[in-house]
C-alpha cells in the first residue's frame, strides 16, 4: 500500500542557553494511505516536536519526510495544501458564528464566496453541527467546538488529517462520538489519520498501527495486538502494560522482541 507519509532519520536539535538539545534524534516513519496512525510516546518524547515538523510549523534540522509526495523542506506549500491539523488547544473565535468560522477558513483556502459557503455547510451536515450554524463558537460545548475544530481542518479536503490529542477533557460520550467521526473519514473519504494520544484506550481502540516513540527515536512499532503479544507477553495483555514495557517504565517479558507490523 502506498505511503502517504514518509520519513527517514527526521532529526530537530534546539539551541538552549545550556547548549543543544536533541528533541528527536531520528524518526523512521511510513504510514499508509488510509491508515489511522497512533503516534505514542512518554512526555518529552519528541512527538509533539515531531508533528510540528510533519505539518510544516518547525523546520527539521535534519532527515527528511515527505506527505502525500511533497516535501517538507523545498514543498512545504504543497504539505499544507494536502493536510489538516488540528492542534491540541483549538484556535476558534468565541465571539463569531459557527457559520462564520467556517465561511472565513474556507476563504482562507481561497474557495470563492460562495463555495466557502456551501462548503461550511456540506461539514455542518457532516459533522453535526448543522443546528449550531448561527450560534457562537464560545457557547459551543467542549465536544461541538472539537468537531468544529475538525471540520475546519476538513475544509479543503485534505488527504491527511493530524490530530493533536483530539479528546483531552471531552466528556465519555463525546469521545466516542469522536471515535465515530475519525473512522467514517477513513472509511467514507479515505482520509489518513495521524494521532497523538495519552489515552492508550483510545489508540487501541481507534488506530489500525501504532508506533510508540521514546528519547526522540521510534521504540517499537506495530498493531495493537502485535504489541500487546511481544511486549505484555499474551493478546490478553493491556495496550498500557506492552507501552510501559517498551519505554522502560515496566517489565519486559523474557521472550519479547522488536515487532513492526
Amino acid at each position: 500500500m502506498t505511503a502517504v507519509i514518509s520519513a527517514a532519520g527526521l532529526a530537530r536539535t534546539f539551541q538552549t542557553k545550556t547548549g543543544p538539545v536533541e528533541a528527536v534524534r531520528g524518526i523512521d516513519l511510513r504510514v499508509r494511505e488510509g491508515e489511522i496512525l497512533g503516534f505514542l510516546g512518554p512526555n518529552g518524547a519528541g512527538k509533539t516536536t515531531t508533528l510540528r515538523m510533519l505539518t510544516t510549523l518547525l523546520r527539521p534540522t535534519g532527515g527528511a519526510a515527505t506527505v502525500a509526495g511533497h516535501d517538507l523542506a523545498t514543498d512545504p506549500a504543497g504539505v499544507r495544501a494536502v493536510s489538516g491539523y488540528v492542534a491540541q488547544s483549538g484556535g476558534v473565535d468565541p465571539q463569531i458564528t459557527v457559520r462564520e468560522e467556517l465561511v472565513t477558513q474556507g476563504r482562507m483556502y481561497r474557495l470563492p464566496k460562495a463555495e466557502a459557503v456551501r462548503r461550511a455547510e456540506e461539514l455542518a451536515a457532516e459533522l453535526d453541527l448543522a443546528g449550531l450554524l448561527d450560534r457562537r463558537t464560545g457557547a459551543l460545548s467542549g465536544g461541538q467546538r472539537r468537531r468544529l475544530d475538525i471540520a475546519m481542518a476538513l475544509t479543503h479536503r485534505p488527504k491527511v488529517l493530524f490530530l493533536d490529542e483530539p479528546t483531552t477533557g471531552l466528556d465519555p460520550g463525546s469521545r466516542a462520538d469522536l471515535w465515530a467521526l475519525v473512522r467514517r473519514l477513513r472509511d467514507e473519504h479515505g482520509t489518513t489519520v495521524f494521532l497523538t494520544t495519552h489515552y492508550l484506550d483510545e489508540a487501541d481502540a481507534l488506530a489500525d498501527r501504532l508506533v510508540i516513540v521514546d528519547g526522540g527515536t521510534v521504540a517499537a512499532e506495530g498493531t495493537p495486538g502485535a504489541l500487546k503479544l511481544a511486549y505484555g507477553g499474551s493478546l490478553d495483555a493491556t495496550l498500557q502494560d506492552a507501552f510501559l514495557a517498551v519505554t522502560g517504565r515496566g517489565p519486559v517479558p523474557a521472550d519479547s522482541a522488536p515487532v513492526a507490523v
